[in-house]
């Protein structure tokens, strides 16, 4: 029996076997039968005996000829401003990839600072995070854009899988893969996923997070992480190499190689920092969502040829996205209006009775973190566990900003752990300059690092700004 065969109907009887429990009390049978189709949606993304837009179409019908939703409610998720959000920031990736405008950032900001391994490892994280506002992807941003740079920087210091690894090799494949995942925390477009749980955060427990406010919860421990963590990676795996005077002569070759900045890199510069400026202040003025800026520079992509339609239909992740998530959006959505969430957290907080609130919050995100060991995907943990847990959190009488934010950044530092947690990890541990030993190793001394940065001066910093 083939592997897939098994996923397949473990999948199915999973949601045969919760299908025909008896209906808990409190609950009506609608809410039941559509848990037990969400169920069997989530571990279809976790274990994926078929691509995940697949799975999602095969949920959409279940529920349609099952009756548990209408056809119409079942497909209202593709009609959800998150879910383009998603498909806008595809966009913008690939306009950043296109154009060569990410490739000119990460060497210039490396040219200008990194004459030292530890600079040029802090220079790369600077590149990283010009890009993070722009780029939802994590894979195609440190995978893509990222990872050839650091491969490059290898090759010039003679560093490779093996014996010559850890001249410099390890430290920065674990640097600049470490950071990343700060970086997908700190923007509410860095990640794919943090649309998402903003969505579920609302439908949830009715807490809206915009981008703004978003970026200002996360960027004061954002940036002490994002200071702390190549240094402890240095301190982990050291470098051989310390001085890197041939990083900035690389850089040089590269930009030179390069040329001046063509018109479309050009035309991409000012669209961007249109679209940041409108995501800044677009929670001040109402016609300005988040959405309708990131189309208007969709938009001003296609009008400027930044971008073709061409383009656009061949961004296959958007799509992907589009179909997946739209479908996780709606279940989750009737999930909570049917009442399933509320009686899920009701029942789950009377066991947490006498237990603080502040306790209960810093649990929810921790239990969320280590949980990640089970999972390949950063998007899958997000669509089996964030709305559970904050609504035990906020169940709790924690404030619900605050309940859905810890949870919302756990769900992104949880990919430290492991070489499989998230995209880019298998592209930086494939490259083979970091056993599976040394980087569970790392990765576990990171989780704890985030924990006590995230946890306790975020804490800290969210009390100043009144979250709690």
């Amino acid at each position: 029996m083939s592997s897939r065969l098994i996923k397949t109907l473990f999948c199915v009887g999973v949601v045969l076997l919760v299908w025909f429990i008896p209906v808990p009390e409190g609950l009506k049978p609608a809410a039941w039968k559509l848990f037990a189709i969400f169920l069997g949606t989530v571990l279809g993304f976790i274990l994926q005996p078929a691509p995940m837009g697949v799975v999602a179409i095969i949920s959409l019908v279940t529920c349609a000829l099952t009756g548990t939703l209408k056809l119409g409610q079942a497909l209202s998720g593709f009609s959800n401003s998150t879910v383009w959000l998603v498909v806008s920031a595809f966009m913008f990736a690939r306009g950043f990839i296109k154009t060569g405008l990410g490739r000119r950032i990460a060497f210039k900001v490396m040219g200008r600072f990194g004459d030292n391994s530890l600079k040029l490892a802090y220079s790369l994280t600077a590149a990283n995070f010009l890009l993070g506002p722009v780029i939802p992807s994590n894979t195609a941003r440190a995978g893509g854009v990222l990872f050839p740079v650091v491969q490059s920087l290898c090759v010039v210091f003679d560093s490779s899988p093996g014996k010559t690894a850890r001249r410099i090799g390890t430290f920065l494949m674990m640097a600049v893969f470490q950071t990343d995942l700060v970086i997908c925390a700190m923007f509410l477009t860095s990640m794919a996923a943090n649309p998402l749980m903003a969505e579920l955060a609302f439908k949830t427990v009715g807490v809206s997070i915009t981008w703004s406010g978003w970026f200002v919860a996360a960027i004061v421990p954002g940036l002490i992480a994002l200071v702390l963590i190549p240094y402890a990676i240095y301190k982990l795996s050291p470098p051989e190499i310390k001085k890197t005077p041939e990083a900035k002569e690389l850089a040089a070759s590269e930009l030179a190689a390069m040329g001046p900045m063509s018109g479309s890199e050009k035309a991409m510069t000012a669209i961007f920092l249109l679209t940041l400026t409108g995501w800044v202040v677009g929670s001040h003025i109402p016609l300005l969502g988040g959405t309708t800026v990131a189309l208007l520079g969709v938009s001003l992509m296609l009008v400027t040829d930044v971008l073709v339609w061409k383009d656009i239909l061949s961004e296959n992740n958007a799509w992907d996205n589009l179909v997946w998530m739209g479908t996780i959006v709606a279940l989750a959505g009737f999930l909570n209006s049917f009442g399933f969430i509320g009686w899920f957290a009701k029942n789950v907080s009377a066991m947490l009775v006498g237990i603080p609130w502040i306790m209960a919050v810093i649990a929810a995100g921790v239990i969320y973190l280590y949980s990640h060991y089970g999972f390949a995907s950063m998007t899958a943990h997000v669509t089996a566990m964030y709305a559970a847990l904050v609504a035990v959190a906020s169940g709790t009488g924690a404030p619900p900003f605050l309940a859905a934010f810890i949870v919302a950044i756990a769900a992104n530092i949880c990919g430290c752990l492991t070489h499989y947690g998230t995209g880019p990890a298998p592209i930086f541990y494939g490259a083979g300059y970091v056993s599976q030993g040394e980087w569970w190793r790392n990765g576990f001394f990171m989780s704890i690092l985030n924990i006590l940065v995230w946890f306790g001066c975020g804490s800290l910093w969210w009390k100043i700004m009144g979250l709690w």
